[in-house]
């Protein structure tokens, strides 16, 4: 069991029979009254997200959510493969699901697959990913002065802004979670 006072991000829960993870929470204690947790909550089954306010004494049923490393396989345009490299089974999962990851992955590289009830819902791309620049402006000289950047399309599609010096056939290392350039490889 978790209480409300004890919410942080990435907290799953199961409250009026759904999962729900929570992405952002706050403690308020306003001058009259008494204190409470307001928290935007996103169901992991519908994907579909609120803002709630909660009594800190609300106890919920903690969600066990398991977390597999899996490989991504292939897109056949509406799903996408992912393999267990230990069992060798595939699972397909919709593009609701991958949304966030995908733009990061490319075939047989390696994802992180959370599970609720044999249930996949959730696709994380490995924190830091090296990924070769297909598209850019060339960088103007003289332009420099304030560290200016430009977008940068890479080979999976994402599109991140660079620096000026880097140009199309660069590898670059990106932070997965900020959509962010890290420095050339």
């Amino acid at each position: 069991m978790i209480s409300a006072n004890d919410f942080r991000k990435g907290v799953t829960f199961e409250m009026d029979g759904d999962v729900y993870q929570i992405l952002d929470f706050q403690h308020v204690k306003p001058g009259k009254g008494a204190a409470f947790v307001r928290a935007t909550i996103k169901s992991v089954m519908n994907g579909g997200s609120k803002e709630l306010t909660f009594n800190p004494n609300d106890r919920y049923q903690v969600a066990r959510i398991e977390t597999k490393e899996m490989q991504y396989l292939y897109n056949d345009g509406q799903l996408y493969y992912f393999m267990d490299t230990e069992t060798y089974e595939q699972i397909p999962l919709d593009a609701t699901d991958v949304e966030d990851a995908i733009k990061y992955l490319r075939e047989n590289d390696m994802a992180t697959i959370r599970i609720y009830n044999n249930k996949p819902f959730d696709v994380a791309a490995p924190n830091f990913v090296e990924l070769e620049v297909t598209q850019t402006e060339p960088g103007v000289k003289g332009n420099t002065a304030t560290g200016a950047s430009k977008p940068a399309t890479v080979e999976t599609g994402a599109v991140i802004n660079v620096p000026l010096f880097v140009n199309i056939g660069d590898k670059i290392k990106i932070d997965t979670r900020t959509n962010e350039y890290l420095s050339r490889v």
